[in-house]
């Protein structure tokens, strides 16, 4: 059965030049990591059918960290150039029979979905199509010494983006001769189409559809996506939980010793649950009993890391980011104090967020009511979340 339209997404470099510990396509940005963020806008447009990863192999444990949960073609390797890893990936397509083919770097983090339509509309009318965008700056040659030469005339000039999108038998069959001329040297599609004798035309592309490279690149993405989470808005969980036979309780992600334990369908971790409620509440999508029913025995004794991964994923499937989480914690025994710091970084490690907007304080109830007598315990968290404006 032939797949309409497809993708490609390239993330077979190490971007060194980024910086960090991570292959820059596995740093997170607004919490996100990188490639999860291309490969969930490519995953979810409507006129994608499949979409195909390349990736490095030794990468793969971050790969499936990252992307899971995504509707997704098995990656395959890439190669010591990005076009042999672009090949690899029209190859692993071949069966899938594509009409259409985008060709995306993983790297390009802030493409969107109306930018992935007009590349489509593009290439239904042409074949083979580039996403451009004017250069504002004029533009200089210069010598060995950095004089200028000359002044070059940017009314013609273009910068080039992706997707670039192809009829894919086209594409495939140039791919298929530039490796038998022994050409590998292309640095994008459209020159090897060009190469081939492909006519490629252009359509607009975006100034925000930029492409990571530089440490500077990541902090100027960041600041530029949240300049369009314009809707601020705050959420409030609660939870309460009994005391019962055991000899630890889960708060924040972290076993505390204790002479007893709390009662609870999952784990009882009354921390993570406020926290929960928190996050969707500050999203309007309910709360923690509505998405894992009490009722439901595949969460009996269930993590809660699981909730909150799941609240956070939620944040992040709308476009938005988690900016802070403020819990308390009311309690006679056991001390939380000594466990402060390892909570607020479990629980910002599950969120996807640093540690440092996780805040975490715990009080007594000076004695009184159940928790006074020592029968249960209880949290309260506030979220603070940003969104993209819709209204």
């Amino acid at each position: 059965m032939q797949t309409e339209t497809a993708a490609v997404i390239v993330a077979g470099g190490r971007g060194e030049r980024a910086g960090g510990d991570l292959p820059k396509q596995y740093r997170r940005v607004l919490g996100e990591p990188v490639i999860r963020r291309t490969l969930r806008v490519f995953a979810d447009h409507p006129a994608i059918r499949s979409v195909q990863p390349v990736i490095r192999p030794e990468d793969t444990p971050l790969y499936l960290e990252a992307t899971a949960g995504l509707n997704l073609l098995t990656p395959v390797p890439g190669g010591a150039t990005r076009q042999i890893s672009v090949r690899a990936g029209l190859e692993a397509l071949a069966p899938h029979k594509p009409k259409l083919v985008l060709i995306h770097d993983a790297a390009r983090p802030f493409v969107s979905a109306e930018l992935i339509a007009r590349a489509i509309s593009a290439a239904q009318s042409a074949g083979a199509a580039i996403p451009v965008t004017a250069i504002a700056d004029s533009v200089k040659t210069v010598d060995a010494h950095g004089r200028v030469t000359a002044a070059i005339d940017r009314s013609q000039l273009r910068a080039v983006q992706t997707p670039q999108v192809f009829d894919f038998r086209i594409i495939l069959d140039a791919h298929r001769r530039a490796q038998s001329a022994g050409r590998e040297d292309f640095t994008d599609d459209a020159a090897l189409a060009e190469w081939a004798g492909v006519e490629v035309v252009t359509f607009a592309g975006e100034a925000e559809n930029m492409k990571l490279t530089s440490n500077e690149d990541f902090q100027r993405g960041e600041a530029m996506q949240l300049a369009f989470l314009a809707d601020v808005r705050t959420g409030f969980g609660f939870d309460v939980h009994p005391f019962g036979a055991g000899d630890h309780v889960m708060l924040g992600g972290v076993c505390v010793p204790h002479d007893r334990g709390l009662s609870g369908h999952s784990d009882a971790d009354v921390v993570l649950h406020a926290v929960v409620d928190a996050l969707l509440g500050a999203i309007a999508e309910g709360d923690i009993g509505s998405h894992f029913p009490p009722t439901d025995a595949q969460w009996r004794g269930a993590s809660s890391d699981t909730f909150l991964n799941f609240a956070a994923q939620r944040v992040r499937d709308r476009g938005g980011r988690i900016m802070h989480i403020d819990v308390t914690v009311v309690c006679e025994a056991p001390r939380i104090g000594p466990h402060r710091d390892t909570m607020r970084a479990r629980i910002a490690e599950i969120a996807g967020i640093s540690a440092a907007r996780v805040g975490l304080k715990a009080t007594t109830n000076e004695k009184m009511g159940f928790i006074g007598r020592h029968e249960g315990m209880a949290a309260f968290a506030n979220a603070t979340v940003r969104l993209p404006w819709t209204e």
